[in-house]
């Protein structure tokens, strides 16, 4: 079955940078269309950054210029770089997965597919 496992979460002050990771099994990697979220306590599901099978990429406009999405389909992996962090990029991450295109690429319904999630904490 489709797996999907986050890593790399932690604590950083305002700032500083965390790569995520996001190891698939179960499926084929390289045709599905991938993203990561984020949820604050209280707050909606974002969806942060997407990435297609071809390698095109998007970003919602509070990450773009700070964060980076990108895939290793030969380890079946998916990264999030983030940098220059800020408090309010405080929240569970996780990352998502659809076997195919998708039409919105930030929206969570698109994705059938979601990790259980790592934390992001940034706090001085």
């Amino acid at each position: 079955q489709v797996q999907l496992v986050e890593s790399g979460g932690g604590s950083v002050q305002p700032g500083g940078s965390l790569r995520l990771s996001c190891a698939g099994s179960g499926f084929t990697f390289s045709t599905y269309s991938m993203a990561w979220f984020r949820q604050a306590p209280g707050a909606l599901r974002e969806g942060v950054a997407a990435i297609d099978s071809d390698g095109s990429t998007n970003y919602a406009d509070s990450v773009k210029g700070r964060f980076t999405i990108s895939k290793d389909n030969a380890k079946d992996t998916l990264y999030l770089q983030m940098n220059s962090l800020k408090p309010t990029d405080t929240a569970m991450y996780y990352c998502a997965a659809y076997p195919g295109p998708v039409a919105s690429d930030l929206a969570a319904y698109e994705y059938n597919y979601w990790g259980q999630g790592t934390q992001v904490t940034v706090s001085s």
